[in-house]
């Protein structure tokens, strides 16, 4: 009989690591006597990143002793003490591959249900004192997994363990190496979709494999749906078609083929890169902006808020109507799911643009559930306040929620928000937003990683999130401290294929100093985006980062969906890269 032999807890701390500071709960050590092990946790025990730990369907990690026994022996270490791996219970039996998604354990008075394997993150290997560890359990297909609790109750060292109920008959290990590793077949992804038990990130990442083909390159479920081709590529010549003013600092401009053609329709939430050419000596200003409006035939609408950026205040002070510049073709997959599930768009500030193109989408539509949810500052800092009205109106089983954080005088008047200060969970729970719609989030960082992680504790598995700010790192766990501003590297060589940093707004060449393209980032300051289930590269074992690349000039063998994981990459060509 499989018994658990210790019950390890602890709360986030501040790490240094790598010269930063990591915000990280995987430091657990064992605790004595009886712990209450409720819906999201167990008592005294946090997790630092809420975006990739944690949760309903995250609450309990659990790692078995033979593994322990395993990994001492692989590294030649001695004793390692429980909670070494991140666990918060060590058990003597439960082996990942022979326990199944589904089964239900009873534990002292709680009982337990697998949902997932571990998601292998870079900070046990900081525990562990071992970069590789990350990748080594799951190559060598030891990753632990985790509960979620059924019924609340105290448990302790020494509780047997016994199942209540039989599973999906899918090993934890399998369906790791299912996503993590070669040899899947579209039976065995079918299979796992249909698994209720597993948590809802996982049946997406196995929906997103099923949907690519066995043909499509890449990792589907780790990266997601393959975006489709680009309609052109490098940059196209448009004209300004007309300008307008949507609030004292948002301004929106409408685009158009200089050639007479129409400009391919793109997706509501797609993006595009500009090219804008400043009078010479100035270099030119590479800036992507998400397209507020996808639905006029021909053409495309971006909507700018005035900032202090380069990019914007050229936008603003310079760009006339008429005037001329090069595109990038719409790109991007924070999309819209065609089904009819419940939709919440959640936006924040300037963050409200792809959402309203999503909006304009979901009128047009087939009629479904449509939660529209804004904050900003004041009724003066509300853009689009109009248009939202026009489009909520014509979906009138839509409901709505406007938050201002500091109303004026007037607002308060006119009565014209419904929520005074920031709209938080509690608030989508008064409006009747139900666990299963799908949820997009877009605005600043803090926003999102707050926001995201609330969602995630509250039962809410399938948000999507479009990030603003492009001086604003996305580094699960990383301590937010002052960065440079992305700048050219030191002796930067003036030969060497173009990049072009489009979140950054900056272009360099990458010369022969730099030996990946991560390095070149890294020198350059450029914000750069970790990738928890990503892995680490076969090559140099470092932890990936994530990103989008469209080549610029004709490169040999381009990548064929457009996306890459960088690290040991070598120049093919110009580029733009989606940091």
């Amino acid at each position: 009989m499989a018994v658990l032999l210790a019950v390890n807890v602890g709360l986030p701390q501040d790490i240094p690591w790598q010269g930063k500071i990591v915000h990280t709960g995987v430091w657990k050590r064992p605790v004595g006597g009886r712990v209450m092990a409720r819906r999201l946790n167990l008592d005294g025990d946090g997790q630092g990143d809420l975006g990739g730990h944690g949760g309903e369907h995250r609450a309990v990690m659990v790692y078995q002793a033979a593994s322990y026994r395993y990994w001492e022996a692989f590294l030649e270490r001695s004793t390692l003490e429980y909670g070494s791996f991140g666990e918060n219970l060590t058990v003597d039996g439960l082996p990942d591959d022979e326990v199944c998604i589904g089964d239900r354990y009873r534990i002292g008075d709680a009982l337990f249900e697998i949902t997932q394997p571990r998601v292998t993150c870079y900070r046990v290997g900081m525990r562990m004192e071992e970069p590789r560890m990350a990748n080594l359990l799951v190559s060598h297909r030891r990753p632990g997994f985790y509960f979620r609790v059924i019924e609340e109750g105290l448990v302790g060292a020494g509780d047997a363990i016994t199942r209540e109920v039989q599973g999906s008959g899918m090993t934890v290990a399998e369906i790791d190496a299912l996503l993590y590793l070669p040899g899947k077949t579209p039976a065995k992804l079918k299979r796992a979709t249909q698994i209720r038990a597993l948590s809802r990130g996982w049946r997406q990442s196995f929906e997103d494999l099923l949907a690519a083909g066995p043909g499509a390159s890449g990792n589907a479920g780790l990266s997601g749906p393959a975006p489709e081709p680009a309609a052109w590529s490098g940059f196209r010549e448009i004209r300004v078609a007309s300008i307008n003013q949507e609030s004292s600092l948002v301004r929106s401009f409408v685009l158009e083929a200089t050639d007479g053609a129409l400009l391919p329709r793109a997706r509501a939430g797609q993006f595009i890169v500009l090219r804008l050419q400043p009078p010479a000596p100035r270099a030119a200003i590479i800036r992507s902006y998400s397209l507020s409006d996808t639905a006029t035939p021909g053409r495309y609408r971006i909507s700018v808020k005035r900032g202090t950026g380069e990019g914007s205040q050229y936008l603003h002070d310079a760009i006339k109507e008429g005037d001329r510049f090069g595109i990038s073709a719409a790109r991007g997959t924070f999309c819209l799911v065609d089904d009819a599930r419940p939709v919440v768009l959640w936006g924040a500030g300037i963050g409200i643009t792809p959402l309203l193109a999503m909006l304009r989408e979901l009128a047009a539509a087939a009629p479904r559930p449509v939660f529209w949810i804004y904050g900003a500052r004041d009724g003066m800092d509300n853009p689009f306040a109009d248009e939202v009205a026009g489009l909520l109106g014509a979906m009138p089983s839509a409901k709505h929620l406007l938050g201002f954080s500091r109303p004026n005088a007037h607002d308060r008047e006119q009565a014209s928000f419904n929520v005074e200060g920031h709209i938080g969970i509690d608030d989508l729970v008064a409006l009747g937003v139900p666990a299963d719609a799908r949820i997009y989030l877009c605005g600043p960082t803090r926003f999102l990683q707050d926001m995201r992680g609330k969602l995630l504790a509250a039962g809410h598995t399938d948000v999507a999130s479009e990030l603003f700010g492009g001086q604003e790192a996305f580094e699960p766990g990383i301590v937010g401290a002052q960065r440079k501003a992305p700048h050219a590297p030191e002796g930067e060589e003036s030969v060497g294929p173009t990049v072009s940093f489009v979140r950054s707004g900056l272009t360099v060449h990458w010369g022969t100093k730099y030996m990946s393209l991560l390095e070149l980032a890294e020198a350059c300051d450029v914000p750069v985006r970790w990738s928890c289930r990503s892995g680490v590269c076969h090559s140099c074992e470092t932890a990936l980062i994530g990103g989008s690349i469209d080549y610029t000039s004709e490169p040999p063998d381009p990548p064929a969906d457009g996306r890459i994981l960088i690290c040991c990459s070598q120049p093919r060509g110009d580029m733009q890269v989606d940091l």
